[in-house]
């Protein structure tokens, strides 16, 4: 996908549509569209630092703007937190997982909405679990069973989340290629 002006602000505007769907208060835990932009951008944009930058930015943004409401006494959620850097890195590899996407179709598209919220469950509650994060679970096997089952509902949201906005983005893109092949047919 070469980055034309219009490609642009339809990518900024899907990072700041992103960031505030995620600080939208009593969303189900996990249901966010990140995993599904880091593949999206992965497997479409060419880019590579705009494949990266989507979920990024967007993140980011919505972090700032957690801060913002936490510090105006509106949030519980800190929007800046130790271990945060760890969250950022793992949505670059989730990127890396949307580069994996070799060609795009239904099959490699569902099944990378599976693998990438898993990847992201198992090594993120590993990381909460290894720094003492989060309710601070033993570090035992037992406690790392524990902190996965505390992320059980992220997860659940993250898995539903991806599948729903893999769906729409790359729906959504293959709808408008077709359209516009259409046009240069019809032209």
């Amino acid at each position: 996908m070469k980055l034309n002006r219009s490609i642009l602000i339809s990518l900024v505007l899907l990072i700041i549509v992103a960031a505030l769907y995620r600080i939208i208060p009593s969303r189900p835990l996990g249901f966010v569209p990140h995993i599904a932009m880091a593949l999206f951008g992965g497997a479409i944009i060419k880019d590579r630092k705009w494949a990266f930058a989507l979920p990024i930015f967007s993140m980011f943004l919505s972090d700032a703007l957690y801060e913002l409401l936490y510090r105006a006494g509106m949030s519980d959620i800190q929007g800046f937190y130790e271990g945060q850097l760890t969250n950022y890195i793992l949505f670059a590899g989730l990127t890396l997982i949307g580069f994996a996407i070799r060609k795009v179709n239904i099959f490699s598209v569902a099944l990378a909405s599976l693998v990438a919220p898993t990847v992201y469950f198992l090594l993120s509650n590993f990381f909460v679990w290894a720094a003492g994060a989060g309710f601070q679970r033993p570090k035992t096997f037992g406690g790392l069973l524990e902190c996965f089952a505390d992320g059980l509902p992220f997860y659940r949201g993250n898995l539903v989340s991806t599948i729903v906005f893999c769906a729409v983005l790359f729906g959504g893109y293959y709808m408008i290629v077709a359209q516009r092949k259409m046009q240069q047919v019809k032209g």
